[in-house]
């Protein structure tokens, strides 16, 4: 890293500035601007959760790049608190995103050139823009952190076709707040307390009975004024054409300008960064924004670090001193970079920078998944006892020979509770995974304990073969770390709707009692399992309310009003082996 003198300004703030959509939409905007002449550069942020908390935080990012010779621009999305318009999540901010680069570029305090930034839905902001075809022309540079890049596989539903339902109805109850208060619905807003627990997170999870409602298009009519857009999450579950403008790794070709994709291990939204990284570096027809792309992963959960460093806020593990970043100050590096010509030396270091589990130290790659890294089948095993961790399931790098299956029941109306993950508004991070490993529907495959480290580092899938008694329901994989004092980390997880398991844009219902292939995506992580520790994969068929929980019916989604039970069988023998997938880095 280079270092490079800083000059640091007084700032002001402007209120309440009045931008014009194409459609003559007027939204409003808080400016601040070095209390100096001249012009400056722009720093874009667009948020659904109101502008005020940033006026009001004198060491928030806005203050903090105004400070350092930038005009930051945080900006109300269409139909939140103070600008109007009727709010339709992400969709809307394509073409928005657009007219506010230009109209930011345009202030009197700019000089023309614009990059943004923000997280979470203040990254999906950025991420839409790339609908844009071409982007901007103002627009030099991006960091979307914590971010989503495929809102139909990310966002609503998931990768392998469940929805998102532990934050899902909580997310849309928390911003339909706004929406009735501008309505003025107090009636209602008393209402949604009905639904909702306390929780400290910045929205509540569902109450246990809410969660378990049937039918889920029910609360298309519960939340119609509070969020009208929630129909469309049910009635267009498919992946389709629907998704496609608001998809970056669709729209990845036209994108034109560098972007600093930053997520973490843990947070809900980690396909964002990953698939935009890759998605931009291979696809994108702009040589420089091909060779411009830089991704970051850190150990933390969704919210953490952004602006305060932190080594904690995952659940049950702090990651130590070396998890420590400060967002700030490798922004400032990267904009001061691309938008102030000032050599920095960002761009000398290695693309990729992640934060390696188990060890935790960062490493820098040249791309990802990293070249160096090999493939490893771990197999499943068991004489058909596989059931609960006390059973005689094991994993192996050797194929397995004439085994008998394993069985399980399925009943939706007692699904395996979630314990931690890449969640948002349920509980989070890192949590001991012994109690779900106790009951008869979680299958548990462990290897022996590491004589020396294992460090897999990259995507993680499992391949499953499995058959049911229903025409469609759910198998769930979970790559976990046993401690040696027996303590089950949960790393990475996964799903996938049997409907989707040739094309998430076109089910197809499975025929009871035939074996079929399943790939099973638990997107990746890096992860050291050292001496002592033992790999664990986890099997069955629900993570509730991480995921909705299916009801075996072959319905579609949201419209079951009962649920049947599955009888769910795993195979593993010559021809149907089942065996995750570990991206190993050598030592």
């Amino acid at each position: 890293m280079r270092d490079h003198a800083r000059r640091q300004f007084g700032v002001l703030l402007e209120k309440n500035v009045p931008m014009a959509t194409r459609d003559g939409v007027t939204l409003y905007a808080d400016v601040w601007h070095p209390d100096a002449p001249g012009t400056f550069p722009v720093l874009l942020s667009r948020t659904p959760y109101g502008k005020e908390s940033a006026a009001q935080n004198p060491n928030g990012s806005n203050a903090f790049f105004a400070r350092f010779g930038y005009v930051t621009v945080m900006q109300d999305c269409r139909g939140r608190f103070t600008s109007e318009g009727d709010y339709t999540p992400v969709f809307q901010e394509v073409a928005d995103g657009y007219d506010a680069v230009e109209w930011a570029a345009r202030l009197p305090w700019a000089n023309g050139r614009v990059g943004t930034s923000g997280q979470s839905y203040l990254g999906a902001t950025q991420y839409a823009i790339a609908g844009n075809d071409p982007l901007p022309p103002s627009l030099q540079a991006m960091v979307p952190v914590s971010a989503s890049s495929d809102f139909h596989q990310s966002w609503v539903h998931h990768t392998g076709g469940a929805s998102m339902w532990g934050w899902l109805v909580p997310y849309a109850i928390f911003k339909g707040r706004n929406t009735l208060e501008r309505a003025g619905r107090q009636d209602l807003l008393a209402k949604l307390d009905e639904y909702v627990d306390p929780a400290t997170n910045f929205s509540m999870p569902l109450k246990d009975d809410w969660f378990r409602r049937r039918p889920i298009n029910s609360w298309i009519d519960l939340l119609k004024e509070t969020a009208p857009y929630f129909a469309d999450y049910i009635h267009e579950a498919d992946d389709g054409p629907f998704w496609d403008s608001i998809n970056l790794n669709i729209q990845a070709p036209h994108v034109s300008v560098p972007m600093l994709h930053v997520s973490s291990w843990y947070d809900i939204f980690l396909e964002g960064a990953l698939n935009g990284f890759q998605s931009i570096s291979r696809m994108s027809q702009f040589p420089r924004a091909r060779s411009s792309q830089k991704l970051v992963i850190g150990p933390w959960a969704h919210l953490f670090p952004f602006v305060v460093p932190t080594s904690g806020g995952t659940g049950d593990i702090d990651f130590g001193p070396e998890a420590l970043i400060d967002l700030h100050q490798l922004q400032l590096r990267w904009f001061d970079y691309w938008l102030k010509d000032i050599d920095t030396g960002v761009m000398d270091e290695p693309p990729v920078s992640i934060f390696t589990m188990g060890e935790n130290r960062w490493e820098t790659f040249e791309a990802w998944p990293p070249p160096k890294v090999r493939d490893v089948r771990w197999f499943l095993h068991s004489a058909g006892q596989a059931n609960t961790v006390t059973g005689d399931g094991t994993l192996s790098t050797v194929p397995p020979a004439g085994e008998m299956p394993d069985h399980f029941t399925f009943h939706p109306d007692n699904p395996v509770p979630t314990l931690g993950g890449n969640n948002l508004a349920i509980p989070l991070g890192v949590k001991d995974q012994r109690p779900v490993e106790s009951r008869a529907d979680v299958l548990v495959f462990t290897a022996e304990a590491q004589a020396t480290p294992l460090q897999v580092t990259g995507p993680v899938t499992v391949e499953l073969w499995a058959s049911s008694s229903a025409v469609d329901t759910d198998f769930t994989a979970k790559l976990v770390d046993v401690h040696p004092d027996g303590y089950a980390q949960n790393l990475a997880d996964g799903i996938i709707r049997a409907r989707y398991r040739n094309s998430s844009r076109h089910p197809e219902p499975m025929e009871p009692g035939t074996p079929y292939r399943f790939t099973i995506d638990l997107w990746a992580t890096s992860h050291v399992f050292l001496p002592g520790h033992r790999i664990r994969l986890e099997v069955s068929s629900s993570n509730f309310p991480r995921f909705d929980a299916n009801p075996n019916t072959g319905e579609s989604f949201g419209d079951a009003t009962d649920a049947i039970t599955a009888s769910q069988t795993v195979f593993h023998q010559p021809g149907m082996e089942s065996f995750i997938l570990l991206p190993v880095m050598p030592r």
